[in-house]
């Protein structure tokens, strides 16, 4: 998690008024102790109204939020089928963020724009992923955000199995399937690999650097060449 986006989170947490310890948080963002108090300790010298000390707790007083949103009609509709088709398609820490983002977004919305997301009538189903693939579309999104190389035992259209090591790029939703874009060292070639073919996943115990020709904006250009633009 970047820094910024820890430190937002620590306000979160805070906010309504909460007596929250840095080892709470700290468990809840995976970081160290002495982490959360450097940053309350900034948070503090930025302006952020944090009250309390280390042992004891902390909690931030009133009067400090985030400004109201203000979203249009067709905007919130859209935000609430983003994030309910998430939750129908997606892995399961996907689905859980969708739920969070519509629970903060609707604790800074207007009254009268808060009710529209109840209303909002698009549903999705929820037996649409297995639980083993939204475990797995889990694992191969943390992959590409960390760059990390992935060993896969893979079985193509008809069937053959290989393994190989692949560096994850990028995952795509086809309606029906996912499929992860990946430079293979096999074929030292891109490949788009179904999920749903993938039998095995492991680390391979090393991350990889972005590389000319291997990037996910050649791969862009090597579909467009192929005539699938």
């Amino acid at each position: 998690m970047r820094r910024a986006d820890r430190l937002f989170q620590i306000v979160q947490h805070l906010r309504g008024g909460r007596l929250v310890t840095a080892r709470m948080l700290g468990e809840r963002l995976e970081v160290s102790e002495r982490t959360i108090y450097r940053d309350i300790a900034d948070l503090q010298s930025t302006g952020v109204p944090i009250d309390g000390e280390a042992g004891v707790g902390y909690l931030m007083r009133e009067g400090f939020d985030l400004p109201p949103l203000m979203f249009t009609r067709d905007e919130i509709v859209a935000l609430v089928a983003g994030a309910r088709m998430v939750r129908a398609f997606g892995g399961a820490q996907m689905a859980r963020a969708a739920e969070e983002a519509l629970v903060k977004i609707g604790a800074v919305l207007p009254d009268q724009e808060k009710a529209r997301i109840a209303r909002t009538e698009i549903h999705m189903p929820d037996w649409v992923v297995s639980d083993e693939q939204r475990k797995l579309i889990d694992l191969l999104e943390r992959a590409v955000d960390a760059r990390d190389v992935l060993a896969i035992d893979y079985s193509d259209e008809a069937g053959k199995a290989s393994k190989r090591e692949i560096r994850p790029l990028g995952l795509w939703f086809w309606g029906k399937v996912w499929t992860l874009v990946a430079w293979c060292e096999l074929r030292d070639d891109f490949r788009a690999f179904r999920i749903d073919r993938i039998a095995g996943t492991v680390s391979a115990g090393r991350t990889f650097r972005h590389e000319r020709g291997k990037q996910l904006a050649d791969f862009y250009r090597t579909w467009e060449v192929r005539g699938h633009g």
